[in-house]
């Protein structure tokens, strides 16, 4: 029998460096409460036991034994546990990639498919990393290197979409920490010196890579996010305009009245009166 060689084509992930940043099994019961979140990096989620909600800004996604979830950098979400019923799964978090789905960014940032026929593999390299990072033993940083590489590369080879990574986008720490913040404290007096202090940076260095980082201004992005939780105050209460200003943290109703109508071209009133007629 003739000898056969077989020539290795050039490394498909040579420019993206992938970094396990920690790994993890949870074990959640009804009891267990969680709030939105988010991390800098990409985290993958694999069910081993149970059922459960995870969750983002923009959708809530029912959970069973053997989903895969993986979600993209700066993407806000909680998991949940359903009343009486265990959720059990493995996550890790690592840096360095962002998830395509032919070719465009993943529909919210997030991605999710039942991996039950393949299950053994996706297990055997999850297990295998906890293993690793649990004993510590000589190399291991390496080892579990090699082992997200080939648990990225199983996922991928086995979905039934065309996935696929790419390198992720450089975020800046400090403008994700005052996003963040901004969306937790928006009803409160702020000013660019307050986020600049809560950040420990200069303010002009805030406002100049937030505005390269967000495309608009740490001010007007406190502006845009209390314009949004007016909006949905104004669609789903009676409250008055004023009631509604002064709830979302501007300092007078007037300045909110223009404020919203820079923004929405047109008036606060206005708004609320083409909402309910829509929902008639």
């Amino acid at each position: 029998m003739p000898n056969q060689q077989y020539i290795i084509n050039e490394k498909s992930f040579d420019n993206i460096k992938m970094n396990l940043i920690y790994i993890s099994q949870a074990i959640y019961g009804d009891d267990w409460h969680s709030k939105q979140h988010m991390h800098h990096c990409t985290e993958l989620f694999y069910v081993t036991r149970g059922k459960g909600l995870f969750q983002t800004a923009n959708e809530t996604l029912h959970l069973k034994e053997d989903d895969l979830v993986i979600v993209n950098p700066n993407v806000s979400h909680t998991e949940l546990g359903y009343e009486n019923n265990l959720f059990e799964y493995i996550v890790l978090g690592f840096e360095g990639t962002e998830f395509y789905e032919k070719g465009l960014k993943l529909e919210n940032d997030v991605f999710c498919a039942n991996y039950q026929d393949y299950k053994h593999e996706i297990l055997f390299y999850l297990k295998t990393l906890l293993l690793e990072v649990k004993s510590q033993e000589p190399y291991y940083q390496e080892q579990c290197q090699n082992l997200l590489e080939l648990l990225i590369i199983n996922i991928i080879r086995r979905s039934k979409i065309e996935l696929h990574i790419s390198p992720s986008k450089k975020v800046n720490r400090e403008c994700i920490f005052v996003e963040n913040y901004i969306n937790e404290h928006y009803k409160e007096n702020i000013t660019l010196d307050n986020l600049a202090e809560a950040a420990y940076v200069n303010k002009y260095y805030l406002a100049h890579t937030f505005k390269k980082q967000k495309g608009i201004s740490p001010i007007n992005y406190l502006l845009e996010k209390r314009i949004e939780e007016a909006k949905i105050l104004l669609r789903t209460t009676n409250l008055s305009v004023n009631e509604i200003s002064q709830i979302v943290g501007f300092s007078s109703q007037s300045y909110f009245a223009q404020s919203f109508k820079r923004t929405m071209h047109k008036t606060p009133l206005e708004y609320r009166r083409e909402h309910m007629t829509n929902q008639a």
